[in-house]
């Protein structure tokens, strides 16, 4: 797999702009976007809490999660891209690297 499937030069600068304009650079270290990504994953997976495998399907159409599920997704992208950048992973290599370690691991029927 060569072709590139996630972009994310773009947000990541804009992401450390926010950082920048803020004076935040100094909190975010890989410890502290690691356990700020695990809260916001946290905030989720409660949307999910005490639902039913039906419910939870519908969880970004109904109206009273939609908005909710839209902003935790976001926040753990955004604590997730900014890791990777704060590491100076390529999150896209990654990516692609592990989709092929997974099709070795978990071949096609």
């Amino acid at each position: 797999m060569t072709h590139k499937l996630l972009d994310s030069g773009a947000l990541e600068v804009v992401l450390q702009q926010f950082a920048d304009d803020r004076d935040w650079q100094k909190f975010h270290s890989p410890k502290n976007l690691a356990m700020a990504l695990t809260g916001e994953v946290g905030e989720l997976v409660e949307i999910f809490q005490w639902r039913t495998e039906e419910e939870s399907k519908l969880v970004a159409q109904m109206p009273e999660t939609a908005a909710h599920v839209r902003q935790e997704l976001a926040d753990v992208a955004l604590y997730l891209f900014r890791l990777a950048s704060v590491l100076e992973v390529d999150l896209d290599a990654a990516i692609r690297d592990k989709l092929v370690l997974n099709a070795q691991k978990y071949p096609a029927l």
